[in-house]
């Protein structure tokens, strides 16, 4: 039977906590299961929490950047969180850089800057709403 990695929907949020040991197969699954699902749900933020991973190879972290690009394109902040220090040594060591792409350390710290981007974001709709309807 064939892995398959959740999306859970939180809040108006899609966290994906990967504990398994990932493949390019799965990776490439896990991005299109992403797209349609940010495609089809009313969300604002995507966390992808790496805690539960050992070997984050070259294909991996391109394809987690072109999640968060295409993801960003559609709207939706990413974070990745809980990258391990190794890993992050590695993907300088090998020149790959997670470039546009927010990180955390860990879940807990993921979440709280999608709450505080979503506060600023509702704190500037509401002075552009006041700005056009002129609050007194």
């Amino acid at each position: 039977m064939p892995q398959q990695i959740p999306i859970v929907r939180l809040h108006n949020n899609l966290l994906v906590s990967i504990q398994v040991e990932l493949t390019d197969q799965l990776v490439s699954e896990l991005k299109d299961d992403l797209t349609d699902a940010i495609q089809s749900e009313d969300v604002r933020g995507l966390v992808i929490e790496l805690s539960g991973v050992d070997i984050l190879d070259s294909y991996i972290a391109r394809s987690l950047r072109d999640v968060s690009h295409v993801a960003k394109l559609m709207g939706v902040q990413t974070i990745i969180a809980g990258l391990d220090p190794s890993m992050a040594v590695t993907l300088i060591e090998m020149g790959l850089e997670l470039t546009g792409v927010s990180v955390a350390l860990n879940l807990e710290s993921a979440l709280e800057m999608l709450q505080e981007s979503s506060a600023r974001e509702q704190l500037a709709m509401d002075t552009l709403l006041g700005n056009l309807f002129g609050r007194r």
